[in-house]
């Protein structure tokens, strides 16, 4: 739990604040904007939340923290912000909330399917989710993008059964149990709304998924860039091959999407052509 003891000097005078076990990890400033922001190496709460949108909000990153650092002065009632997760993004598509240190704050994603719903990533095995999960049909598989944001995996297949899918170069030690192994640079069709389209670079065996020609799932492959509106892929975090990264990132031209939904950074939904060119220029910026 928070302690005011380490509460950052750069907290907004007020109830909400962050403390120094923040780990920088954008949870918090995802969800709620309106409250939080970025100094050098952490959040902080910038501005107090007043209105009952930002109180809900401001909550609601209280709760999916993964390391706990945001507190409160004065006690609140959270069941409300623990219900809220998953969050609906547009349609069946939903974020988890409920991050996990283990997966450094990484978002993770719930589609609801009538063929099975699928998890994207792994949030933190907390109760109130699992609980939600369970209401909302369970989770029939769970799709690892690379070996980075795969969190409680282990915990959520055991206990919804759930076939867990990732690419074969991801799959040392422990996630070499993982059920599905996926293998080559090729197009898998898991469905006929669902196409994981290997994209190494970040990883050796990093994966994007594609849902339904309009929600594509990037893990760390692909993320955007709010301050200068554009798309972007993490150099400096590109543990594998920026190279490949780069060509990995032009055969996304191939395929139609209007929103990117990372696992770091903020996710983006525009136009598919306005998508296409938002891509294009990334992959020009890579080159250079």
């Amino acid at each position: 739990m928070a302690s005011p003891a380490r509460r950052f000097a750069d907290n907004a005078q007020g109830d909400f604040y962050v403390d120094a076990t923040c780990i920088d990890c954008g949870t918090c400033r995802r969800i709620a904007p309106a409250s939080f922001s970025q100094a050098h190496d952490h959040s902080f709460v910038e501005v107090q939340p007043h209105s009952e949108t930002e109180l809900a909000r401001a909550r609601m990153a209280l709760v999916a923290c993964p390391v706990g650092a945001i507190g409160t002065e004065s006690k609140h009632a959270l069941a409300a912000a623990r219900a809220a997760f998953p969050e609906p993004i547009e349609g069946e598509v939903e974020y988890c909330g409920w991050a996990s240190e283990r997966s450094y704050g990484a978002s993770s994603y719930l589609i609801r399917r009538d063929d099975g719903n699928v998890l994207i990533d792994s949030p933190r095995f907390a109760r109130p989710l699992v609980e939600r999960l369970e209401a909302l049909g369970g989770v029939r598989a769970m799709f690892l993008t690379h070996r980075d944001d795969v969190a409680d995996h282990a915990r959520f297949a055991a206990h919804f059964g759930c076939k867990r899918i990732i690419h074969e170069k991801e799959a040392s030690g422990a996630l070499s149990a993982i059920e599905r192994l996926v293998d080559g640079d090729a197009p898998i069709r898991l469905a006929d709304d669902l196409t994981i389209i290997p994209t190494p670079g970040h990883s050796p065996g990093s994966a994007c998924l594609l849902y339904r020609d309009r929600f594509l799932f990037t893990g760390d492959h692909l993320a955007w860039q709010p301050s200068r509106r554009r798309l972007y892929a993490f150099r400096d975090y590109c543990w594998h091959d920026w190279t490949i990264q780069t060509q990995s990132m032009r055969r996304l031209l191939d395929y139609r999407f209007e929103w990117v939904l990372p696992g770091h950074g903020h996710g983006i939904n525009l136009p598919a052509r306005e998508m296409a060119a938002a891509l294009a220029d990334c992959i020009r910026w890579m080159e250079t």
